[in-house]
């Protein structure tokens, strides 16, 4: 039976995004916040620490690394040490010859260091969240759906270039979107799995294809889904653009949004589009990839686009719909979380 109620949580780099779906009443009404990601949390600790001269301990587990990781090197370049478990080491690269090499040390337990800053990793706090709504008599549902970017575990080499061929496998076996959320993550998914971990039984989702499915939310977007369209999310990180017709994806890339403009969007967009966006483009221009199937036939569709993400300022004067399904454009992977659920339980996946 489909779930009632689902905890959705879509985690960033800046803020982690949490909905409270509950059957049967409008969706303005379901609990929402938008809360600092534990990443953000941790980072602003680790620059007190460093301000004050203290040692770091980090155990617990894989997390996002993002703003904690920049500001532990921060640490180690002020001469300051930074302890951490196997597992909490991960944060930083998937090897750990890697992560020593940075300077940091593995240990498997807090060091005898006095005036030790110890934190604990993790993306995801169901207790803190649980303990933030029992005042207002709001108890947690037994289904939970989280969306993390995860690279994948790539012990040597370039990380973008893992990370995308695992995009362009996908598409190449037949790009269902309805494959891209997860009762038990592949086993590459190393931060899905370390979130199953702090919340066992979760569904598990990448933050990019989460909002995808979230802008299949917005009704003005959803209603050029035979015809095809182009769906664009502008995240804190990452921008992927894809080209989606019913429910298979086409043609995607994959770029770092800090190195985005409205002009190189608008070019990446449009050579997706015409079906002549190339890999080593933007690959080599510090992107993840980009990758369009033979199947594609531009000028059949797709003259919609649709962008949504909490940069979507990118994409303004562009002429691209601004997809908010429910009105709520922060909660766009959220949505696509709880929609991507009901599918996994309505087809018994």
């Amino acid at each position: 039976m489909t779930p009632n109620r689902i905890l959705a949580i879509d985690v960033g780099a800046g803020t982690q995004d949490i909905l409270l779906w509950e059957a049967g009443q409008p969706v303005e009404n379901d609990v929402k916040l938008i809360l600092p990601s534990w990443t953000t949390v941790l980072a602003r600790e680790v620059r007190r620490a460093t301000a004050d001269g203290r040692p770091i301990f980090m155990s617990g587990n894989l997390m996002g690394g993002g703003p904690l990781v920049s500001a532990m090197k921060r640490h180690l370049r002020a001469g300051y040490p930074v302890y951490v478990t196997p597992r909490a080491a991960l944060t930083i690269r998937d090897n750990l010859d890697q992560v020593r090499e940075r300077g940091y040390t593995i240990v498997d337990g807090p060091p005898p260091a006095r005036d030790l800053l110890t934190l604990r990793g993790r993306d995801v706090d169901l207790a803190a969240i649980a303990r933030a709504l029992s005042p207002f008599g709001v108890t947690l549902p037994e289904t939970v759906a989280v969306a993390v970017q995860d690279h994948g575990e790539c012990l040597e080499g370039s990380n973008r270039r893992f990370r995308f061929r695992l995009w362009r496998e996908f598409v190449q076996s037949g790009g269902e979107i309805t494959r891209l959320a997860y009762r038990e993550p592949p086993a590459h998914y190393t931060r899905m799995l370390a979130v199953q971990r702090d919340a066992p039984g979760a569904i598990l989702m990448d933050t990019g294809p989460a909002a995808l499915w979230g802008i299949l939310e917005d009704p003005a977007a959803a209603a050029h889904r035979a015809e095809g369209f182009a769906l664009v999310n502008v995240g804190n990180q990452h921008t992927i653009g894809v080209l989606l017709r019913e429910e298979r994806i086409l043609g995607l890339f994959e770029h770092h949004t800090v190195l985005m403009t409205t002009e190189k969007l608008a070019r990446l967009v449009e050579k997706l589009r015409a079906g002549t966006l190339t890999d080593a483009e933007v690959y080599d221009d510090h992107g993840h990839g980009a990758y369009v199937s033979p199947d594609y036939r531009p000028g059949d569709g797709f003259g919609f686009v649709a962008a949504t993400g909490p940069q979507r300022h990118l994409a303004a004067g562009l002429g691209y719909h601004a997809a908010a399904p429910y009105g709520d454009m922060m909660l766009t992977g959220c949505f696509g979380l709880v929609a991507a659920t009901r599918r996994l339980w309505e087809d018994g996946g």
